[in-house]
């Protein structure tokens, strides 16, 4: 259907202002934070309400028009790129926080509040949100049940999935639906679950009740150094081993202190080939005890400096250092590209190892920064856009690395999503009898496949394709990977 229907339907459902058609009022929202994939929609829509969204769920449902739901723009794996012949449904005008119950510890938020007002919010009853991905202050609360993110404090409080009661919203055909509740079950299957992390594929979201918790009276941030990444990766798995469960437990390699240092001045100690970042939160008494436990694992597993943070300030400059990381590598490289995927702690220093290797192989730098703890990496490739040739080897890089986590008995993503960046992972993750299953779910929500086409969930000729051209690891330098 052409784009001047699209848009006479959609301005008679919507207020003028809710309907964006001309193409430069649509280019900030051709891409999200994986920035090498751009599309321009037909037309943006930015509701107001729970009813505009419904309504334009009606038109483009009659109309037979894909439908892409955006959050703030802050994904990394392309879900949110627009669908060329689609609608770009954006929530960032759903923003109000419509509801706080201390006595119930929870909160009803619609999908476009960032993350971090959330527990601003919070903060007069002396609770807060959990989840803390490193772009809080700007990723949506609707993009994050999308993407079911994490954060540094994933560790001891769990990913998005964990912190989320219930979400309200349509199906394409603009049928609501309630999944969850503020009661500790809900009948039947866990469509909750099923949804959180579904990448805009089965429904769109309207509003989110959330869990708050009391914020620990007391926090401090261990800081270890280390003389290999071995070390450090062994270290890791000690102190879960120990039985010790801290409230974040971070990894970050010597070219990610060295990128971050002169950029934050959180106080890194730059000789390090690995630091880990060790927090104890609760009791002051409870605290201590297990930063003791904390020093003495450390310490046992090879750790060379110990910091123990002095002051609120201290810790809080150090975690600065952390969530900074990825602006610092846009200070020293033309262009990065930010992936993630999950390995088996045990792994961490094998899989650091061979990234070193992979980085003479195709020519290109890798910092390094983890959710150590729960085994989610983070490989941030430097290339230069501009240099010919310079992102189809970092894409290599890319899915050469995820490979090994899948080899290690690991994923291909941790909280980033799949989106168009990883289909082609996917094929190495699913079989295709899995990869049908994910299609039966799909058309369960969305029979015609309205919604977000095209993410997530290769074709079986996609992946027959992408079967022909691939090798085995460690040869990946040499295949060109099909594209989208």
């Amino acid at each position: 259907m052409n784009a001047t229907d699209i848009v006479t339907a959609l301005r008679a459902v919507l207020p003028e202002d809710c309907v964006l058609a001309r193409t430069e009022e649509m280019h900030p929202y051709e891409c999200d934070g994986l920035t090498v994939f751009r599309q321009l929609p037909q037309v943006v829509v930015l509701p107001r309400t729970d009813e505009q969204v419904r309504q334009v769920l009606l038109t483009c449902s009659r109309l037979q028009v894909p439908v892409v739901a955006r959050g703030s723009g802050t994904g990394l794996s392309g879900g949110a790129t627009p669908h060329a012949q689609g609608v770009l449904l954006s929530c960032a005008r759903l923003n109000r926080i419509l509801d706080i119950d201390p006595a119930s510890r929870s909160a009803r938020v619609e999908p476009g509040v960032p993350n971090l007002k959330v527990s601003e919010a919070a903060g007069a009853y002396g609770l807060y949100y959990a989840p803390d991905p490193s772009s809080q202050v700007a990723c949506s609360i609707g993009g994050n049940v999308a993407e079911n993110s994490g954060g540094v404090h994933c560790l001891k409080y769990g990913l998005t999935v964990h912190n989320v009661l219930a979400v309200r919203g349509y199906t394409m055909d603009a049928e609501p639906l309630e999944l969850g509740g503020r009661a500790p079950d809900a009948p039947g299957l866990d469509l909750l679950a099923l949804t959180i992390g579904s990448e805009g594929l089965l429904m769109i979201v309207t509003e989110v009740s959330v869990k708050l918790i009391p914020r620990p009276p007391c926090a401090q941030l261990v800081m270890a150094s280390f003389a290999n990444v071995h070390s450090a990766g062994e270290a890791v798995a000690a102190v879960i081993g120990a039985g010790i469960i801290p409230a974040a437990l971070e990894m970050m390699d010597r070219k990610a202190t060295a990128a971050v240092e002169p950029f934050v001045h959180a106080g890194y100690d730059l000789s390090a080939a690995a630091i880990l970042l060790v927090e104890s939160d609760g009791t002051a008494e409870e605290v201590a005890e297990q930063v003791q436990q904390i020093e003495r694992v450390l310490r046992e597993h090879g750790a060379g400096a110990l910091h123990v943070s002095a002051s609120e300030a201290e810790r809080l400059r150090w975690w600065s250092g952390r969530k900074n990381a990825f602006p610092a590598a846009g200070r020293i490289s033309p262009d990065y590209y930010c992936m993630d995927g999950t390995i088996p702690r045990r792994h961490v220093g094998r899989v650091l190892e061979a990234i070193g290797q992979m980085e003479s192989r195709y020519g290109l730098g890798c910092m390094n920064v983890f959710h150590a703890g729960d085994g989610n990496l983070h490989p941030v490739i430097l290339f230069d856009a501009n240099e010919p040739g310079s992102w189809e080897r970092a894409e290599r890089f890319g899915a050469e690395i995820l490979e090994l986590c899948v080899e290690l008995g690991g994923t291909i993503t941790g909280e980033h999503g799949v989106g168009v960046e990883k289909l082609n992972s996917m094929c190495v993750q699913f079989s295709a009898a899995e990869r049908a299953a994910f299609f039966a779910v799909k058309a369960a929500f969305d029979p015609r496949g309205l919604l977000n086409p095209g993410k997530l969930i290769p074709t079986l000729a996609r992946c027959a394709e992408y079967g022909r051209m691939r090798v085995h690891h460690g040869a990946l330098a040499h295949a060109e990977l099909p594209r989208f």
